[in-house]
């Protein structure tokens, strides 16, 4: 009998896995390599929410576990998938300033604002009112994280690339089978598709669209993210990543011109070089109407658990979440309300009646 069958391979079942691993747990992962946000995301760590300056949600406690968890990854995969880059946000008024250094006072973000205006940070830049930097911010290359991962699993026999079959789950007294494969318990690591989820379906899933582009730019020469009211990231060989949009009411893998236009007048808002569009990419962010995790066993069936809704800051948050379900799962520790989705049992037990 395994330990685990973990249904998904996106942030939450990788950062789950590598956590099994670790502990020598026995587990088998099905994945049928749909489109994840994961791969589209830019995958940034940054401990503070940019538009407001704010420290992120557990800042704090997720980056202690930030750094030796990717260390832990790189180690195991052979290459490296964590990059430090600066982080700057270019400041729209004089009343941003004023803010910036207001927030860098406060000891939840003091070591993490630097409380100083940059005034030029590159010459096509624009930047009227200058800058200010985030300290220990980086990316993940998801796509190369994804990758790598999965074919050490499929040498070792240990992930199946097809759709999971809820009809073939069978719910045992001691724990779960399916398509003859017994385990202790399941967790449903889907992402956006826990809405085909007839388990989990109940939990209030919003999910939001979100689209990039990657542009080429040789006389940029940027070396650091920029946030503004969209963002760049650098990714080598003079190519760049702006983001992103945000959309409700559209749940498609489908590119839309009007996610085109508004990119590009984000982009034009930020540079003042040339540049040409190489790629449109699109991914359904996991999120939640309280923007907190999904954490979990399910009301009636304690071998089925879910580990999710980690939203546009996955890259930060995995690693929390998959700790702390495996501490609550393996040593009984409690889990924080905030993220329990015990916090939405209500909601299962009324669209049971």
């Amino acid at each position: 009998m395994k330990d685990y069958i973990i249904v998904g391979f996106g942030f939450a079942g990788i950062a789950f896995t590598h956590i099994l691993e670790k502990n020598k747990k026995q587990f088998l992962v099905f994945d049928a390599d749909l489109p994840k946000s994961t791969t589209t995301a830019a995958a940034l760590f940054n401990p503070v929410i940019l538009k407001r300056f704010t420290a992120a949600w557990k800042a704090t406690e997720q980056m202690q576990l930030l750094q030796t968890f990717y260390e832990e990854m790189e180690a195991r995969l052979g290459e490296r998938i964590m990059e430090e880059l600066p982080t700057f946000r270019k400041f729209a008024s004089l009343e941003e300033q004023n803010n910036w250094f207001m927030a860098s006072d406060r000891p939840s973000l003091s070591e993490y604002l630097l409380a100083k205006i940059e005034r030029e940070i590159n010459p096509n830049i624009l930047g009227e009112f200058g800058f200010g930097r985030v300290l220990q911010t980086g990316r993940i290359d998801t796509k190369k994280m994804v990758s790598l991962y999965t074919k050490l699993l499929e040498k070792e026999g240990l992930i199946c690339r097809e759709k999971f079959d809820f009809s073939a789950l069978e719910i045992k007294e001691d724990g779960v089978c399916y398509k003859g494969v017994s385990a202790r318990r399941i967790v449903f690591c889907e992402g956006y598709n826990v809405v085909e989820n007839p388990y989990f379906n109940y939990l209030p899933m919003q999910g939001c669209k979100g689209e990039l582009l990657t542009f080429s730019a040789p006389k940029l020469q940027l070396y650091s993210v920029v946030k503004s009211n969209g963002f760049i990231i650098p990714f080598g060989e003079n190519n760049y990543k702006i983001g992103t949009t945000y959309v409700l009411d559209d749940k498609t893998n489908m590119p839309t011109e009007s996610g085109r236009e508004e990119l590009l007048e984000k982009l034009k808002d930020l540079i003042s070089c040339d540049f040409e569009i190489i790629e449109q990419e699109v991914g359904i962010r996991p999120t939640i109407l309280d923007r907190r995790p999904l954490l979990g066993t399910h009301p009636e069936y304690e071998s089925l658990c879910i580990l999710n809704g980690l939203g546009t800051r996955g890259a930060m948050l995995a690693p929390y979440t998959a700790t702390a379900l495996f501490s609550h799962l393996e040593n009984s520790e409690e889990l924080d309300k905030e993220m329990n989705i015990s916090r939405f049992y209500k909601r299962f037990y009324k669209k049971s009646e």
